[in-house]
């Protein structure tokens, strides 16, 4: 693995994204602290937070009634992910037009490889000023971002973390390791509450510190090679991406109060199950495990999951999830609950799935099968023409709106067509 020795990357890390696309669509919030909110309620948390926000300390995961104590003048903004995913196609449209896009890392980050002249400095910076004044002119003027210039995609980064916002920073490798000095550990993408704890047992309390590491201390501190590969990327090595086969598709939703209660919870879960199950099936997938994850108010947790017939179809996975909710109010009690996921498990392409050699093809189970896989792929068809929850199973809770939309999750962005799941 060589040592990049120049400019190859820039990195575009859009500034307090959420809360920007907000304000740009509703002039009202510009120049107002403004915390955007998964559910309109005090013990929920911000997901993000716009610049004014954050001059009273109020940042992501603060408690809203924290946020409210910190900045009384605080305006809440529930999320709008199609508004953000809209936003996020139009920026890398515009990305772009001035440089072929390497990765999309999340919502608000992408790469790009810079090519011949274009790595020199103030080639380089015009270039990354260019994109800056393409996304005012041509997205939002509202719209903030910083831009880190350096040899490796992970050091141009780091970068956008050393000038917030709408920052402009070329890190070069003779400049290593000087400027990164200034950094917390927690400003290092890749390290969170977990590996922060394991570095400072092991003394290393700031990235001074880690910088003079050895690779194999590194290794041991995080307990596997993830350390050694981070500390061969943090020293400017470019590290080749690992690339997993995808292990699961599953939602989550935080509930309102009005929705904590199980008999109303569970229509969400059922409704969560049928969300995952359409996106299952757009991408030629089935699945033959079910999961779910309870967390209760009490703060107890509760997750399991069960065997289901190999399949595409709503119907076997409702059967699944509805036996795993009674398992879970056995076992945790009817207490209210806070927050739902459910998963499908045990993934295989459409394609791939080999016939069972007993089962009678004209037989009623081969037909129940068959209708039940055309009645999804109906109400997948319905919900796409005339907007989700279209058709539905049963009475939804209301008010639906809180929790049938796609989310937006770290690292995976939503496709338009699952706003319409």
């Amino acid at each position: 693995m060589a040592r990049s020795p120049s400019l190859e990357w820039l990195f575009l890390d859009l500034n307090g994204y959420f809360a920007s696309v907000e304000q740009q669509v509703n002039p009202a919030l510009r120049g107002r602290p403004v915390a955007v909110v998964p559910v309109l309620t005090d013990s929920s948390c911000a997901i993000a937070t716009s610049y004014e926000a954050k001059a009273f300390g109020v940042t992501t995961g603060t408690r809203i009634f924290e946020a409210k104590q910190r900045c009384p003048d605080i305006t809440l903004v529930p999320a709008h992910h199609d508004l953000y995913v809209d936003y996020h196609h139009r920026i890398l449209a515009e990305l772009a037009c001035h440089l072929p896009i390497a990765k999309v890392h999340s919502i608000d980050e992408a790469a790009c490889r810079l090519l011949g002249t274009e790595r020199e400095r103030d080639k380089a910076c015009a270039l990354a000023n260019a994109i800056k004044r393409g996304i005012w002119k041509n997205v939002g003027e509202h719209l903030h971002c910083s831009i880190g210039l350096a040899p490796t995609s992970f050091l141009a980064k780091i970068a956008t973390k050393l000038e917030k916002p709408n920052g402009l920073v070329a890190l070069e490798a003779e400049e290593l390791p000087g400027p990164l000095f200034r950094l917390a550990l927690r400003d290092l993408p890749g390290i969170g509450a977990n590996i922060e704890r394991r570095l400072g047992q092991a003394g290393i309390a700031s990235v001074s510190a880690l910088w003079h590491l050895e690779p194999k201390h590194a290794r041991r501190i995080w307990g596997g090679v993830a350390g050694e590969r981070f500390w061969y990327a943090l020293h400017g090595t470019e590290i080749p991406e690992r690339h997993s086969a995808r292990r699961s598709v599953g939602h989550s939703h935080v509930l309102g109060p009005e929705l904590r209660p199980p008999a109303q919870a569970r229509g969400v879960a059922r409704r969560l199950l049928v969300k995952a199950a359409s996106r299952l099936r757009r991408l030629d997938l089935t699945a033959a495990r079910v999961g779910l994850g309870v967390s209760l108010t009490n703060g107890r947790r509760w997750k399991g999951a069960c065997r289901v017939a190999r399949a595409e179809d709503n119907f076997t996975f409702l059967g699944g999830v509805d036996r795993l909710w009674e398992n879970m109010l056995a076992e945790a009690g009817a207490f209210p609950i806070r927050k739902i996921s459910v998963l499908l498990l045990d993934l295989l392409a459409r394609s791939a799935v080999q016939p069972d050699l007993f089962e009678v093809r004209s037989g009623p189970e081969h037909r129940l099968r068959q209708r039940r896989e055309k009645l999804s792929a109906a109400m997948d068809r319905l919900n796409r023409r005339y907007g989700r929850d279209t058709v539905a199973f049963g009475a939804l809770p209301a008010p639906k709106a809180n929790f049938t939309g796609t989310k937006i999750a770290f690292t995976r962005i939503p496709e338009l067509a699952e706003f319409h799941e």
